[in-house]
């Protein structure tokens, strides 16, 4: 059996331009995926800590780091269709908290860009749950 955390916001570091923003401003954001393996003596799981920045003028508009876990029964095997589909689902609740979130900052309408799943290297995360 396969449970999810809830995701937990470790950082929402948020630093307001000088001056106003518009639509037309290049606001640029990066976001990074660490994957880190959990164990208990019953349970196996991951950690999956996604990392976001918002930069205006080279300048860290926001920083938001958010990590969420799965726990896992030592028996179940988990393939790389399960996994994508375990840090898909984290990624999604990443992308709500922001929604969220963002309301009260000049990134109001910008979004998360999307997950680069062909980025995510699922053979070196699939072991982490052996």
């Amino acid at each position: 059996m396969i449970e999810q955390t809830e995701m937990i916001v470790s950082s929402w570091h948020y630093h307001p331009p000088a001056g106003p923003v518009d639509d037309n401003d290049d606001i640029r954001n990066f976001t990074s995926l660490d994957v880190m393996k959990k164990r208990a003596s019953s349970k196996k799981g991951i950690a999956c800590r996604f990392t976001c920045k918002f930069v205006l003028n080279e300048k860290t508009v926001l920083e938001y780091i958010a990590e969420d876990s799965y726990v896992i029964d030592l028996e179940d095997v988990i393939d790389r269709t399960e996994l994508l589909t375990m840090i898909r689902n984290s990624f999604t609740k990443f992308k709500e908290k922001f929604e969220l979130r963002k309301l009260n900052t000049v990134l109001y309408n910008r979004s998360i860009r999307p997950l680069a799943e062909s980025k995510i290297d699922l053979d070196a995360i699939l072991p982490l749950l052996v």
